[in-house]
């Protein structure tokens, strides 16, 4: 018996920002009447969407990031960067951007999202048996980026509660997918200094889970 739900591209954003007590992460809470992880706390982020790709930025991804997103998939690098910027600046209306034509994305009316501060970090397909599944990509920004007050979140639409930043430190305490403890493990080791090269890919396509750096 085959899983018949479709995996759709998804982008994320980490954005950290560095205080007096450490580094601490955005982070917001999914409703408790959401169909994909209801009640967790997560990063920004949400599926690709029709045009992700066609809008104009400020600059591009930097050539290794887009390299790295190029590498076992078919998903355009840029779809891939417009949809976490998108996201981010929906969620939590916060907004990475500079000098260029405006887009139809809450934020962008009157500047070009920015590509350039994203670093690819992490991968992850959403195991079969899931009621959506996904083909994830983490981005991290650090909140030097952001063009937007970093504690203004007024401007948020709805689907995530509890915006705040939460200390590096402490976020594994909250209640979160799985995956996304993973991914703050990745963050911690990259903020230390102790991440490996390449980007880890958890590969759950197929009928067995597969670990890959990228």
């Amino acid at each position: 018996m085959t899983d018949a739900q479709p995996i759709r591209d998804a982008a994320t954003v980490i954005v950290l920002r560095e205080t007096g007590a450490g580094p601490a992460v955005l982070m917001g809470q999914r409703g408790a009447s959401a169909a994909f992880m209801p009640s967790k706390y997560v990063f920004p982020g949400g599926a690709v969407d029709a045009g992700d790709g066609d809008v104009t930025f400020a600059r591009p991804l930097v050539g290794p990031v887009r390299a790295a997103l190029t590498r076992r998939a078919a998903t355009a690098p840029e779809a891939l960067a417009g949809a976490a910027l998108r996201e981010l600046a929906e969620e939590t209306g916060q907004v990475i951007a500079g000098a260029g034509p405006g887009c139809g994305w809450p934020g962008f009316t009157d500047r070009a999202p920015d590509a350039h501060p994203l670093r690819f970090v992490f991968r992850a397909i959403t195991p079969p048996a899931r009621p959506r599944r996904f083909d994830a990509r983490f981005f991290l920004a650090m909140a030097d980026a952001l063009v937007t007050d970093p504690d203004d979140f007024s401007a948020a639409e709805d689907e995530l509660s509890h915006l705040h930043w939460v200390p590096l430190a402490e976020a594994r305490a909250l209640d979160m997918p799985f995956i996304t403890e993973v991914v703050l493990a990745e963050i911690a080791a990259i903020t230390d200094g102790t991440d490996v090269p390449g980007v880890p890919f958890f590969d759950n396509s197929g009928a067995a889970s597969t670990f890959h750096r990228l």
